[in-house]
């Protein structure tokens, strides 16, 4: 199972956005945060699945225009069923779309992921995104094959245990890649078997003579 971005963006949401829908009740501002975060996530799966490269690119370099198009799009959807203002709603989407990409940013600098390791990192929060949002959220972010999903029991972990897990992940990926490195020089560096060098002379003679035999029958 792929490293839980869907926790650990929740995380870092309450720790860096504290401000965040701050109006609402302690169990309202939860769930609604919850909900932006599950609708903004898939989000970036369906846009990668269109076009990795250009979501790479806005993660290694985010554009504001990009977040803006993005977040006004997700806010103004007529699937879009929140239950918060448009002018509560937009602002919060635009502010977790923009730590997304910065931590996504962080974590691809952090492990040399690449476009490989984030498509292998996002593509794995389906399972992850299961069952966390209602419906609506889904036919916004176009993540349809969630509709109807059921929660993916999973033990709820610290901030600590997930870093690790990421750790891991790095370092499982490139253990894969240096094993793929080592395997294409052993094969590159194969050496050549001595009795081939002795029998190449023999093999040179043996097809001249097969060449001189046929020009031979041709001119007869």
């Amino acid at each position: 199972m792929a490293f839980d971005l869907v926790q650990y963006f929740a995380e870092q949401i309450n720790n860096q956005k504290p401000q965040l829908l701050e109006q609402h009740s302690r169990e309202d501002r939860k769930e609604h945060l919850l909900e932006i975060n599950a609708l903004v996530l898939g989000k970036l799966i369906t846009l990668w699945r269109s076009n990795d490269k250009k979501v790479y690119q806005e993660i290694s370099s985010p554009e504001e225009l990009f977040i803006q198009e993005v977040a006004r799009h997700l806010t103004t959807s007529s699937k879009n069923q929140s239950t918060l203002a448009k002018n509560e709603l937009e602002p919060a989407v635009t502010e977790i779309l923009r730590l997304q990409l910065a931590e996504l940013k962080q974590l691809n600098d952090i492990g040399n992921l690449e476009v490989q390791g984030l498509r292998e990192l996002l593509l794995g929060q389906i399972e992850h995104l299961s069952g966390q949002a209602p419906d609506w959220v889904w036919s916004t972010n176009d993540l349809l094959e969630l509709k109807g999903s059921k929660p993916i029991v999973q033990e709820e972990i610290s901030l600590d245990s997930t870093m690790k897990e990421f750790n891991q992940m790095v370092s499982q990926q490139h253990t894969d890649a240096n094993e793929d490195q080592h395997n294409t020089a052993a094969v590159v560096n194969t050496t050549v078997p001595g009795w081939s060098k002795i029998l190449e002379p023999v093999v040179a003679v043996i097809i001249l003579w097969v060449l001189y035999c046929a020009a031979t029958q041709m001119f007869n």
